[in-house]
């Protein structure tokens, strides 16, 4: 019953979504269905009868041709209407309705907080609402117009049939349980067989997408996975074949029953019995026996098109419960959060006794400490310290579970969420590349007047200028070839040097770069760091490295295990404490400790000149 109640608000739901985006095609459907109700009862009830009188009472033939005149000049019209909106409005409308849903999915996909996408339920939730939604936002309008005016036709019909013979109704029984009876058990067959090759199917789905994945072409071909694709693939046959025979008897035992009750007993029997008032004991006219076995026909299929749209209004109901569960979600963090404008300085940034627990998993353990502005801060520690999620709390994808985050001394809570989030320009580790140019790709927004110049700058300083200028077209080369065939496939250290120079050409007080150099060789990432230090004068930089050597050159380091904080202070300091970080320092870097203080002061004295 509950389900049934869900269902029912769920397509008036998409009822409303769709009238709110185009409610000229909600109009138009049900007007189609009313005209296609219309022409079976028409047809079925007076067109036949009256004919048939027509001939039988010898009426004048001129009559007739007017009856049968208007008839077909009605039906033309009909007939017309119905090729205006097959031809014209459904596929003009699709296209609106394509635009108008997914327009509103991006804005709400846009507007929940990061959290969402890394829950399974709700990012299943969100993907299946994604899914063709526009295609079935229509087909579950278009059923609720079906069952609508499908009571509406199956009481029409039982009436009129009625109105001839009163016994003659009780033959509509027999597709009535035909169609939910054992139509009913028959659906039940089906999802019980459907949940049984779940993960027969899974299977097969994941060998079908493993096996055109650039992702894995490499080790199918270097190895002999294939084979054991192939093995996996076969048993997942045998799989569905197995659970397909065990639900095939009792499924034929229903469908040989749903045949027969829907179609066999109704149209044999009520021929057999009109027949027999017609010609044995003449107590129904031939006009009347035309009506009903008409009649009979169109109540038969206008009871199994209420029938299954009452079954698919059901069925697309649990495809909007996901629609309706994603729209309706009420965002912890949204990203339209309004609040005091922060400015465009930073003096400022204090982490004050901030926890935070993921999955109720505990991260981040009472940690505290401060960013003065103009500070180059390092950010060290192995995997699993918590480094990534401070910069997560920091740009406010999540908030603490305790404690909080100042900036210039407030609760960075207060703050506009889109103005705070553009003091910053961030380069992640996990980055990735759009399927556009490399100039969109570097920008990250609409292009104005003089980006041109500060990209190439970008890119220069990134140290991938010549790449992307020996590219076909250049800056305005597509990247990746998603939807280009010529769109260009650069190494991995190339698309890390584009995502940093994404950092280098935002205006803004503060830069943060993720493993900037982690695909990048020695020579690469000296330059790469090199470059960071110039463009960090005047403004504030953190930036969390696995490679100890260009950590040394930081104002300050934050030494960081299993979410704490261990140690802090510059690298000079932290070698000398011979502490945590001195020994993680030693282990990796001890080809380099010889020319540790040189590299150091030489970088320093560069990073003082631009200073002064």
């Amino acid at each position: 019953m509950k389900k049934g109640k869900r269902a029912f608000w769920n397509n008036l739901y998409a009822l409303r979504l769709l009238w709110r985006i185009s409610p000229g095609l909600v109009v138009h459907k049900a007007v189609m269905r009313l005209l296609g109700y219309f022409e079976w009862l028409f047809y079925s009830a007076f067109f036949m009868r009256y004919v048939i009188q027509a001939l039988e009472t010898k009426q004048e033939f001129s009559a007739l041709m007017t009856f049968l005149c208007i008839t077909v000049t009605v039906f033309a019209c009909i007939s017309l209407y119905h090729s205006y909106v097959n031809g014209k409005v459904i596929p003009i409308s699709c296209v609106i309705v394509n635009q108008g849903l997914n327009k509103i999915l991006f804005r709400k996909s846009r507007k929940v907080e990061l959290s969402c996408f890394e829950d399974h339920e709700f990012y299943n939730k969100y993907t299946l609402a994604m899914e063709k939604a526009d295609e079935r936002i229509m087909e579950t309008v278009d059923v609720i117009w079906g069952v609508l005016f499908g009571v509406v036709a199956t009481i029409v019909s039982f009436w009129l049939m009625y109105d001839v013979d009163r016994w003659s109704v009780l033959f509509i029984l027999f597709p009535v349980i035909g169609n939910f009876v054992f139509d009913a058990k028959i659906g039940k067959i089906e999802f019980e067989r459907n949940k049984d090759r779940a993960p027969h199917q899974r299977k097969i789905d994941y060998v079908n997408r493993v096996m055109y994945l650039t992702d894995y072409a490499k080790e199918i071909r270097l190895t002999k996975a294939f084979s054991l694709m192939k093995k996996h693939y076969r048993e997942a046959i045998k799989g569905i074949v197995d659970v397909t025979k065990k639900y095939t008897p009792k499924a034929m035992v229903f469908h040989w029953f749903r045949v027969m009750f829907t179609f066999s007993f109704i149209f044999e029997g009520l021929l057999i019995y009109g027949a027999y008032r017609t010609l044995v004991n003449h107590t129904m006219s031939l006009a009347e026996l035309a009506v009903i076995t008409s009649m009979m026909v169109s109540s038969t299929w206008i009871l199994i098109g209420f029938t299954e749209s009452l079954m698919t209004a059901f069925r697309n109901g649990m495809f909007v419960d996901n629609l309706r569960t994603f729209m309706e979600y009420e965002e912890k963090l949204p990203e339209d959060y309004d609040g005091v404008d922060p400015g465009s300085e930073i003096q400022s940034i204090e982490f004050r006794d901030v926890s935070f627990s993921y999955k109720e998993k505990a991260v981040i353990h009472h940690l505290s400490f401060t960013i003065r502005g103009g500070q180059m801060v390092a950010l060290v520690g192995h995997n699993g310290a918590g480094k990534s999620t401070i910069i997560k709390l920091l740009m406010r994808f999540y908030d603490p579970t305790e404690g909080e985050i100042l900036l210039n001394g407030r609760n960075i809570k207060e703050y506009n969420l889109r103005k705070y989030r553009n003091l910053f320009a961030t380069a992640f580790q996990d980055h990735q590349m759009f399927s556009m140019s490399v100039m969109e790709n570097v920008l990250m927004r609409k292009e104005q007047q003089g980006d041109e110049e500060k990209v190439i700058h970008a890119l220069k300083m990134a140290g991938v200028y010549d790449k992307v200028a020996s590219l076909p077209e250049g800056m305005n080369t597509t990247l990746t070839r998603e939807f280009a065939e010529d769109g260009a496939v650069l190494s991995g250290g190339e698309y890390q040097k584009i995502v940093v120079a994404r950092a280098f050409v935002k205006e803004c007080p503060f830069k943060i770069f993720d493993e900037p150099s982690s695909a990048l060789d020695p020579i690469a990432e000296y330059e790469l760091f090199d470059n960071i230090l110039k463009s960090s004068v005047g403004k504030t930089m953190l930036f969390i490295s696995h490679r100890l050597s260009s950590v040394q050159n930081a104002d300050w380091v934050f030494m960081l295990e299993n979410g704490t904080l261990k140690e802090q202070g510059t690298h000079r300091d932290l070698m000398a404490a011979n502490g945590l970080y001195a020994d993680m320092y030693k282990k990796q870097a001890v080809n380099y400790l010889a020319s540790d203080e040189a590299a150091g002061d030489s970088i320093f004295g560069q990073r003082g000149e631009a200073m002064s």
